[in-house]
């Protein structure tokens, strides 16, 4: 079985790791640091630590002050407080100047499970794909977590870092991460799915399923959202009858809508989303919450099947 890791683990490892031989690397947090793991920076350079309190909006904007006298600026919230309760100091102090500050947001999606509504956010990427100069990752496991914060912060400009709650399996086999390249993870010609963050690994059990029925899926692991690998896209389109999109995310404005639009524009085929269907979360455990909102690897395979039917 699959190693199973808390991408919050390796990010603030990581960002250690980063502190350790960047001294221009500062970071911030609103009150949440033991649960988006930037505690374990806090407590190897707490001079170059800041928990601004209960204050998200304060924090963009202290991080745009930093940002804009040479420091590389790492902040951390909850993925709801980040994208919703900021987007104006993200967009106006942050991006409009393109700092260089990274949001790495934590608790996104309905796998958060028992908070509830209020901190499940399912529209973050959307909220952060429509502003320019930000660039956004979904690292699928804990071992790509690594490679997106390294990525970002050796890549100048903002970025959007979602990471989940809950523990997610390590992806095999995934091969060198390069921002804004999927990665293919299954070869097929009969159809091809799309997945980002957690949902690879449930694509990876409904393309093991589809094969035992002898349809071959492609899948691409499409962990940078914004640039967006374009090409990869359209060579799914020509080359298999369709494509299924997975995303633990409304299917406004994210992974779904990105390809929808590069497929519309330049070949169209038919685009299947299993996302979240304009609803809000809910309390209770990740495993009913995936059920509930048709994120299972069954739902995945239907999707598969009505486009390769």
């Amino acid at each position: 079985m699959a190693e199973q890791l808390y991408q919050r683990d390796i990010y603030g490892q990581t960002l250690v790791e980063l502190g350790s031989i960047n001294k221009d690397i500062v970071v911030l947090d609103a009150d949440l640091s033991s649960s988006t793991r930037t505690s374990l920076f806090a407590k190897k350079f707490p001079d170059r630590f800041f928990n601004v309190g209960v204050a998200e909006q304060n924090m963009m904007a202290v991080a745009s002050g930093l940002a804009s006298c040479g420091k590389t600026v790492f902040v951390s919230t909850f993925a709801i407080f980040a994208t919703g309760r900021a987007w104006d100091q993200v967009r106006n102090s942050i991006a409009y100047n393109n700092f260089n500050v990274k949001i790495v947001a934590s608790h996104a999606g309905v796998s958060v499970g028992p908070d509830g509504a209020s901190h499940q956010a399912l529209e973050d990427i959307s909220l952060m794909r429509v502003i320019p100069n930000m660039k956004i990752i979904v690292p699928c496991d804990g071992a790509q977590t690594k490679d997106a914060v390294l990525a970002c912060a050796s890549t100048p400009g903002p970025f959007y870092v979602r990471l989940g709650r809950a523990k997610v399996s390590t992806v095999e086999n995934k091969g060198p991460f390069k921002l804004g390249k999927a990665q293919i993870l299954a070869q097929g010609q009969d159809l091809t799915i799309i997945a980002c963050g957690m949902m690879v690994g449930i694509a990876l059990n409904a393309v093991e399923s589809l094969a035992k029925k002898g349809i071959k899926a492609r899948l691409l692991n499409m962990h940078t959202i914004k640039p967006l690998d374009s090409q990869a896209i359209l060579e799914a389109a020509r080359q298999t009858c369709g494509i299924v999109v997975c995303e633990e995310h409304t299917v406004s404005g994210g992974l779904a809508s990105s390809i929808d639009e590069i497929v519309a524009e330049n070949h169209p085929v038919k685009v299947l989303r299993v996302g979240i269907k304009n609803r809000f979360g809910q309390s209770g455990e990740p495993a009913e919450l995936l059920k509930e909102y048709n994120l299972t690897s069954i739902d995945i395979e239907k999707a598969a099947l009505a486009v390769h039917a």
